[in-house]
């Protein structure tokens, strides 16, 4: 299975921690660009969003691949094909003319990510000893956590320093390093697989998730109406589809039998809502400074730019402490110190400045880092190693669609509030900021819950295996 030379799987992880990274940069370096990009092609805010909601949507469906596609081809290759779909989109969206040339650039580009961060955690979790699986889960998680919330520092800086299409062309050189260096250097041999992918898997969860993300974006028009509705029940139904032509097709999609492991449940559950908190504050942030702070787009950025990188530093700290005292202590104190920390933009909203928005966020990021990756670390041990690639396509798709979700609707309500709210524009936006931060409470409330519930579980677990 270990094919991979010990010296050489470190520059394997860099080459694939690169294109993550500038992967997932993108995903929000947009953000602080939503006014400007509005205004040039002449489309409301609940369209525009779509340029991340869009990407972190195809970006979900792309990881639902990569179970399969892990166990059939190797990783060497997939690297590849993700490198060259990031440049090609990459380039398209940087000569784009238009909105539609825009996004169709955006989605090609999404499927780099896609690919490459299940391709990342597969050789940390087939590749490292155990013994080193925090430490490197923390970096890994420290590239995956970091990246979003940087995005809209680097985007505001470049975007008033030069032009937005800048934040494409000047992402290139680095994905051509990670071409070069995966290229030499990623080497596995698959698990094998003898069964055909699961083609109506794939297409009713892509339906189920759509659904869901385009019902949210409908509330910017249309509020909580009669489509928004409907999408949801067409929803739910694509998902019963799916689950049932999955566990009774000739080939799965993914191995569902993972989910009768009770933590890995609220495992997943948290995973799913810190990254919903993560990114969904990283879109909030700037729009909230820009409309009702009246700051620039460079101003808006740098609130986010203390708590990343105080956050890049914590998560492989965080996966060190993991690995000494095991996982419950750094994920229920990173728990709640996300609460804490989005909390206050609920409770201090009146009194906010950048200043302050600063300070909770660094709270915030400070408490996501301890909690983020050492929560799929928890969950990659709570099952078969067979099984491992698995958790791993259904955890970075949980996290790329909770992204998705909480981009498209924390945009939508606030682009509600702007046409249909009284006063002024700063007004109408401080109104939807409200909603949005209580939005983004609530599932800082059930982070804490499930992971007290989850390792109670555990140990209990512990006790019944002795």
């Amino acid at each position: 299975m270990q094919q991979t030379k010990p010296k050489h799987i470190y520059a394997a992880l860099g080459a694939l921690a690169l294109i993550t990274f500038i992967g997932i940069l993108n995903e929000t370096s947009m953000n602080v660009t939503y006014p400007e990009l509005a205004s040039l092609f002449h489309v409301l805010l609940d369209v525009v969003q779509w340029i991340t909601t869009g990407y972190l949507l195809m970006v979900t469906i792309t990881m639902g691949t990569t179970a399969y596609l892990l166990r059939q081809f190797t990783a060497r290759r997939l690297h590849l094909v993700a490198v060259t779909a990031f440049i090609v989109g990459d380039v398209l969206s940087a000569m784009a003319v238009n909105f539609p040339m825009l996004l169709i650039g955006r989605l090609i580009q999404s499927v780099a990510t896609g690919l490459a961060t299940p391709i990342l955690f597969h050789l940390i979790f087939t590749e490292i000893p155990r013994e080193k699986l925090g430490a490197i889960t923390g970096f890994a998680g420290m590239v995956i956590s970091f990246a979003p919330a940087l995005g809209p520092t680097y985007g505001g800086f470049i975007s008033e320093a030069f032009s937005w299409r800048m934040i494409f062309w000047l992402l290139l050189p680095l994905a051509l390093i990670s071409l070069v260096v995966g290229q030499l250097y990623i080497r596995n041999r698959p698990l094998g697989n003898d069964q055909s992918f699961s083609y109506g898997s794939l297409i009713t969860l892509a339906l189920s998730l759509f659904a869901v993300v385009y019902a949210c974006s409908t509330i910017g028009k249309s509020g909580f109406g009669l489509l928004f509705w409907g999408l949801l029940v067409a929803a739910v139904i694509c998902f019963g589809l799916f689950i049932y032509i999955n566990n009774h097709g000739h080939s799965q999609l993914f191995d569902l039998t993972v989910f009768k492991v009770k933590p890995l449940r609220l495992s997943t559950l948290t995973y799913f809502s810190l990254q919903f908190i993560n990114i969904g504050i990283s879109l909030v942030i700037p729009l909230y400074a820009q409309y009702v702070l009246h700051t620039s787009a460079t101003v808006a950025g740098l609130i986010l730019l203390p708590g990343s990188v105080l956050g890049a530093f914590l998560a492989p700290l965080a996966g060190r402490l993991a690995d000494e005292q095991g996982f419950r202590r750094p994920v229920t104190f990173g728990g709640t110190l996300l609460l804490v920390g989005t909390a206050c933009f609920a409770v201090f909203q009146h009194q906010l400045t950048a200043w302050w928005m600063m300070l909770f966020f660094v709270i915030l990021r400070a408490g996501f880092n301890f909690a983020f990756g050492n929560t799929i670390s928890n969950a990659s041990v709570l099952v078969e190693q067979r099984n491992s690639s698995d958790v791993n396509s259904i955890f970075n798709m949980v996290q790329q669609f909770a992204g998705s979700l909480g981009t498209g609707l924390l945009a939508s309500v606030i682009a509600l509030t702007q046409q249909h709210s009284t006063g002024s524009l700063a007004q109408r936006t401080f109104v939807g900021g409200r909603i949005d931060y209580l939005l983004l409470t609530a599932p800082a409330v059930v982070v804490v819950i499930a992971i007290v519930t989850n390792y109670r579980w555990q140990r209990q677990l512990s006790k019944t295996s002795k």
